[in-house]
């Protein structure tokens, strides 16, 4: 019989959706003030994956993956979403988001977002907050699912997540 452990620590990360990039400093420093510095910043990415934020936060969307010196706790996870909600919330215009905030993290054996939105690969942790692995680490290289995003499963996005995991092993396993 398998004894219940504790949660592992892992690399925090949030992905970023914009196209005002004022907005994106502006959501930049109250990020950092809620979860501390960041180790990283992605270079910011045009992103054409979908329109489905199109209407929400107008076009072009551009894309930055900000991730943090500070491992958590995997069991934190579901209360970080709910705060990166509050600040896409406060910072709202006429009641459409002007920036997406999805936080992750990322182990040794997978790369995890948090999201509202329930579905078959999904599974709920608490408050309304479900997690997806949406990567996972497999001869040597994150590998996507059938449902991964596009975007995440870039060969691009690939290599920045393989460097980030190589820096997580590196810093605090």
């Amino acid at each position: 019989m398998g004894k219940p452990g504790q949660p592992k620590r892992v690399l925090f990360f949030i992905a970023t959706l914009f196209k005002d990039e004022e907005i994106y400093y502006l959501t930049r420093r109250i990020i950092v003030e809620c979860f501390g510095d960041t180790i990283l910043e992605s270079a910011k990415k045009y992103w054409d994956y979908s329109k489905y934020y199109s209407a929400e936060l107008g076009e072009p969307i551009c894309r930055k993956f900000m991730f943090f010196k500070n491992p958590i706790s995997e069991a934190d996870i579901s209360d970080i979403k709910l705060q990166t909600n509050q600040i896409e919330e406060k910072l709202s215009t006429n009641g459409k988001r002007t920036i997406n905030l999805d936080p992750g993290y990322i182990g040794l054996s997978k790369l995890v977002l948090a999201t509202t939105k329930d579905y078959s690969h999904r599974i709920y942790l608490k408050d309304g907050i479900y997690g997806e692995v949406t990567l996972i680490f497999q001869d040597n290289s994150f590998r996507p699912y059938i449902n991964t995003y596009r975007d995440y499963a870039d060969n691009e996005y690939i290599t920045l997540f393989n460097l980030m995991r190589f820096i997580y092993k590196d810093m605090f396993c």
